[in-house]
């Protein structure tokens, strides 16, 4: 997994250039404060990349959030459930699998509604359900 500065949300597809497009996993998110306690957890700091998400973003938790709507900067995304940790992550780091398994730690997945570029440091926020009716 590489960083980027930013890249491009398409509707029905994800995120442009990964290599998982379509279907309902169209984006990965993972929360900041959730990667922190899963270090605290497993006595490290590894880098977010390992868990292999699109998206990381702070001061968002996702516990629970199936159905609700997200905008990332200008687009809007329905969270479709949880990201289920699987034995990838405990070859890229012994534990981390089980670490990921609370709490929805290892982050949502949902689908494009809005596209657009996204860039970090982009604002995120919770959006209303009836935002898809106007």
């Amino acid at each position: 997994m590489d960083a980027v500065a930013q890249a491009t949300l398409q509707i029905g597809r994800g995120m442009v250039d990964n290599t998982n497009q379509g279907g309902r996993r169209q984006v990965t998110i993972i929360s900041a404060h959730q990667w922190s306690l899963v270090n605290e957890t497993l006595r490290n700091n590894l880098h977010p990349s390992l868990r292999r998400a699109n998206v990381l973003v702070s001061n968002m938790e996702f516990q629970e959030t199936r159905g609700r709507l997200i905008r990332l900067g200008p687009c809007l995304l329905r969270i479709l459930g949880e990201t289920r940790p699987c034995e990838q992550m405990d070859e890229a780091f012994s534990g981390l699998r089980a670490a990921l398994d609370k709490n929805w730690a290892g982050g949502v997945f949902g689908e494009v509604l809005t596209g657009g570029i996204i860039t970090v440091g982009d604002q995120v926020s919770w959006e209303a359900a009836d935002r898809l009716l106007t």
